[in-house]
């Protein structure tokens, strides 16, 4: 609510505490002075005479009042002007000043001016009270303003009628405030004001709103009791709430009613019904609705062509969409904001940001002026397809056209910034985003906290959630959990229990991502007891174990090589009604192995192939890896034939493991260089380490022309540039190989600097 301006000619301060209506009862005289329309002498009164004639007439006035900023500076011109030999006070004249009022909430204000009204012989009607209700419900004060009708009969003589309840009903509908509709409807009823077709039409409305369906059909089939008949609106309100609840048959059978009922259908029926299909993606029968609809005399309109195109953008349908739009200029109608934006952000949809920036230029071209949601949605395409620097530029765009950044404009740039790890950038623009008095939401401070975390600045993401206390904005467990998750990858496990414990403080519910993430990190810290007991703690708390929770405890149970509770895990994890995934079975397995339990493992494979479970290479590593330790290599390669023919396809690390064990196996060196072209093929860079071992074994073979062909492959693959190809390669024509390898290997070490390509030849 904005503070309201003080002044000492009509009121000596604005009363704040918003009154009961009761204060219409008081007269004028017991009106206290801060209420009282109480004229006195103002250093600005001369102005107003340079503002108005000394013969103004009351639309002068009337317009010099409508002029003003304020209600403070309305009330001093009227002051002055009601002073004025010549001032005649119309109704027009007040009305201008209640509605001044109104804004800012001056109820006791509005009171006494109503008061002075009457004094001035002026006459009140319905719409003067009107605006009073009005205010109330800006307010937010729907429950105070039954209390106005009483006391508007009584002490203004105002008597409601018919179509004042109408409108009365109509706002408390609008306002969602139902139970307010239905005492509203019992004092009208009560006061023997008889309903009209408008009076139903607003209740069925309001049952539709509430997903009562078939009571306002029981209400319309009331009518004819009162002598009324249903009309267009009525018929056409129950369509819609039949479409709200996704049930376009029952709108359908409302239309034949209406059509059997002798009610013409107008082109607002159709045009519900049409975006009704549209809303439900059934944009085919949409169509053929449009063609039947055409058949019988019905000419598709602006809304027709907009729920249209929407429909087609929202489907995928952008083509389409399109050609309905060159449809749409051929019948004549400019397309407009809601046009372009349902082009626009289908467009986004399908990763077209090019042609969702050329419909951009087409509408403005034009004349149709971008609005914040059309900007907002390519900045965010934009900041997802790693467009950052392009989405900062429209944004300047958007600002340089006097459009205010909002918040979900700051978030898409922030969230593009983080995603890219220009974490630095991302908190200059947050602090942009506050001083432009944009306030962040908790999207915008969860992702920050993330990627404070990611960086591993711990203290600066704790920060931000002090920032997000002071500042009153909301704290989810979403927040939370990301502080939480942050805290334990940084192996502050401590620091990440007080915050698990903040949450109960702050009345903010824990989930299963709360438990699971500190539930692993306690598992990743060693302390396992404690992640069983926060188990336990999770249980009591009505939340259900899941496959991640039994999955950090059975990683750590696998990784310290005890098995037997690994297999208790997996045990109680089955008759907790938990079925094992993929994941499980796969960890498991990797226990196995590392325990020297390779035959165990390869019959756990084997039977939860049996379960029709899809393997994954986290299943298969394992057990591919320790039988190549075990020298048997055609175990091993058997099994990742298997894995290429019968599960998802081998990973980077798959054909890490059977290269380095090809290549270290001792067994046929032709295996090791056909396997190298497969998984060049594939898209996989041999293992450098492993790639020399072979090299070495070719050159004591004297096979250096397959040596070159293989080099040649990998230098293919990894897209060197051409000076570095030529480079390699002028080493090779010179046999040496030694140089040849060690130039490559720096190259790849270079482009990988956390994974070194290091060797020295034997």
């Amino acid at each position: 609510m904005a503070m309201a301006h003080s002044f000492s000619v009509c009121l000596k301060c604005y009363p704040w505490s918003l009154p009961h209506p009761s204060t219409l009862n008081r007269s004028p005289s017991s009106l206290s002075s801060s209420s009282q329309l109480c004229f006195s002498s103002s250093p600005q009164q001369h102005q107003h005479q340079q503002l108005l004639p000394p013969d103004f007439t009351s639309k002068q006035l009337l317009d010099t009042l409508r002029r003003q900023n304020d209600e403070s500076s309305a009330l001093r011109i009227f002051e002055w002007a009601s002073k004025q030999p010549n001032f005649a006070p119309t109704s027009s004249i007040y009305h201008e000043l209640l509605r001044k009022l109104a804004k800012v909430g001056s109820f006791e204000s509005m009171t006494a001016l109503l008061h002075h009204m009457r004094r001035a012989a002026c006459p009140l009607d319905k719409g003067t009270f009107f605006i009073l209700i009005d205010s109330y419900a800006d307010f937010d004060l729907h429950h105070e303003i039954l209390g106005l009708i009483p006391l508007m009969e009584t002490q203004f003589g105002v008597t409601p009628d018919t179509h004042f309840y109408n409108s009365l009903l109509n706002l408390l509908v609008e306002a969602n405030k139902l139970k307010l509709v239905e005492t509203a409807h019992s004092q009208m009823l009560s006061r023997g004001i008889k309903p009209d077709v408008t009076t139903f039409n607003v209740l069925i409305k309001a049952l539709c709103r509430a997903h009562q369906i078939r009571p306002a059909i029981l209400m319309m089939e009331e009518m004819p009791s009162h002598a009324l008949s249903p009309d267009e609106m009525t018929f056409t309100t129950i369509m819609q709430g039949y479409i709200e609840e996704g049930d376009i048959p029952g709108a359908l059978r409302v239309k034949d009613q209406m059509v059997e009922c002798g009610c013409s259908c107008t082109s607002v029926t159709v045009n519900v019904l049409i975006n009704g299909f549209c809303k439900e993606g059934r944009i085919e029968e949409a169509l053929s609705f449009v063609q039947e609809m055409a058949n019988d005399g019905f000419r598709p309109d602006q809304f027709t062509f907009n729920s249209l195109v929407n429909g087609l953008c929202r489907a995928g349908h952008v083509k389409q969409a399109l050609e309905v739009m060159d449809l749409m200029l051929q019948e004549g109608f400019d397309p407009d904001i809601y046009t372009y934006n349902s082009l626009i952000s289908g467009l986004c949809k399908l990763g077209e940001v090019k042609e969702a920036v050329e419909i951009l230029n087409q509408m403005v071209s034009r004349d149709c002026s971008p609005n914040t949601v059309t900007y907002n949605t390519l900045i965010s395409t934009l900041c997802k397809e790693n467009q950052v620097r392009e989405a900062t530029e429209l944004a300047r765009v958007l600002t340089s056209k006097g459009i205010l950044p909002d918040a979900c404009t700051f978030n898409s740039l922030i969230q593009g910034l983080c995603l890219t790890s220009k974490h630095d950038l991302a908190m200059e623009l947050f602090e942009e985003m506050k001083s432009k008095g944009c306030q962040p939401d908790e999207f915008t401070y969860n992702m920050l906290i993330d990627s404070h975390c990611s960086e591993g600045r711990i203290r600066e993401a704790l920060s931000l959630l002090k920032e997000m206390e002071l500042n009153g904005c909301a704290r989810n467990a979403v927040i939370y959990n990301t502080l939480i998750d942050g805290l334990c990858k940084n192996k502050r496990i401590e620091e990440a229990e007080e915050i698990f414990d903040q949450m109960e403080l702050q009345g903010i519910s824990r989930n299963s991502v709360t438990y699971n993430t500190l539930i692993d990190g306690l598992c990743q810290s060693r302390r396992v007891e404690e992640a069983s007991q926060l188990m336990d703690q999770m249980i009591m708390e009505g939340l259900q174990p899941d496959k991640f929770t039994y999955n950090s405890l059975l990683t750590y149970f696998c990784r310290n090589g005890d098995i037997k509770k690994a297999a208790d895990i997996v045990q109680n994890m089955t008759s907790s009604g938990c079925e094992p995934d993929i994941v499980t079975y796969g960890t498991l397995i990797g226990g196995l192995c590392r325990a020297g339990r390779v035959e165990v493992a390869s019959r756990l494979l084997r039977t939860i192939q049996m379960k029709g479970m899809v393997l994954t290479p986290q299943a298969y590593n394992p057990v591919i890896q320790a039988l190549f330790k075990r020298k048997r290599t055609k175990e091993a390669m058997r099994f990742f034939r298997e894995m290429t023919e019968k599960g998802d396809p081998p990973d980077a690390i798959s054909y890490k493991i059977v290269f380095r064990g090809l290549c270290n196996g001792g067994g046929p060196i032709g295996e090791a260089v056909d396997f190298v072209v497969e998984m060049t093929e594939r898209g996989f860079i041999p293992e450098f380490s492993s790639f020399v071992l072979l090299a070495e074994g070719l050159c004591a073979l004297s096979m250096e022309d397959t040596l070159i062909k293989l080099v040649d492959m990998v230098m293919v693959k990894a897209k060197l540039s051409d000076s570095e190809v030529s480079m390699i390669k002028g080493f090779l024509k010179i046999r040496k190989f030694h140089d040849a390898l060690a130039t490559l290997g720096g190259i790849l070490d270079s482009r990988k600097p956390n994974k070194a390509y290091r060797y020295r030849l034997r």
